[in-house]
């Protein structure tokens, strides 16, 4: 199982092209609490609609404080779900630009104890073994309690939108291997570039952004 839930990291460090922020967006980032709050939400903006995450700082510290970063910070960004598989599990979480992958693959992330069960609409990062999480997730799609004994610590819950996850495109099938669907490795090192090119009706996040009330 942990094998189909993430693929191995490619750890090479590479610069990250910077970028001058819109002033909304700026104003926005600058109104965040500069620590993560104890309960926030991730409101994620796709090609098929809006789907809301909340996340809990006491289901898994580590996970939660890692995915707080990877909001704030755009990485979900013109990023794509590239493992969809119904009655099962949506994963995403690869930066479309290779260059910020490798820049966070090269910051492992420590295990969190599994504190809450993996149920439907419950979060969690993907990982290979033991201190392997980086920065892939999925969105549980059914009661996958089975998860729980391999080490998949919840950090989270989707509120809304729930509906938009089970209505992403997952005509492509599972990714390879084994499938024909894209290949881990590749969307690691090509990105966006691989992705559009080979499997151009994969559904995207347009963007993510943190809410706290």
């Amino acid at each position: 199982m942990r094998r189909l839930l993430a693929c191995v990291p490619v750890l090479v460090l590479a610069a990250c092209g910077g970028g001058t922020a819109p002033k909304q967006e700026a104003k926005k980032k600058a109104a965040l609490p500069a620590e993560m709050p104890a309960v926030w939400k991730a409101r994620f903006e796709t090609s098929k609609g809006v789907f809301v995450v909340e996340v809990h700082r006491d289901w898994a510290p580590l996970g939660a404080e890692r995915f707080w970063k990877l909001v704030t910070t755009g990485f979900f960004d013109d990023s794509r779900f590239y493992r969809v598989r119904p009655g099962f599990i949506v994963q995403f979480g690869m930066a479309g630009d290779p260059s910020l992958q490798s820049l966070w693959n090269s910051a492992p992330l420590a295990d969190d104890p599994v504190k809450q069960s993996n149920t439907r609409g419950t979060v969690s990062f993907a990982q290979a073994g033991k201190g392997s999480r980086r920065t892939q997730v999925f969105v549980n799609l059914k009661d996958n309690r089975a998860l729980d004994k391999e080490s998949f610590a919840p950090f989270g819950r989707v509120t809304e939108g729930m509906e938009v996850l089970e209505s992403l495109y997952a005509g492509y099938g599972e990714w390879s291997p084994p499938g024909r669907g894209p290949e881990a490795a590749r969307i690691q090192t090509q990105g966006n570039r691989y992705l559009d090119a080979q499997f151009p009706r994969l559904d995207r996040i347009l963007r993510a952004r943190a809410v706290v009330e």
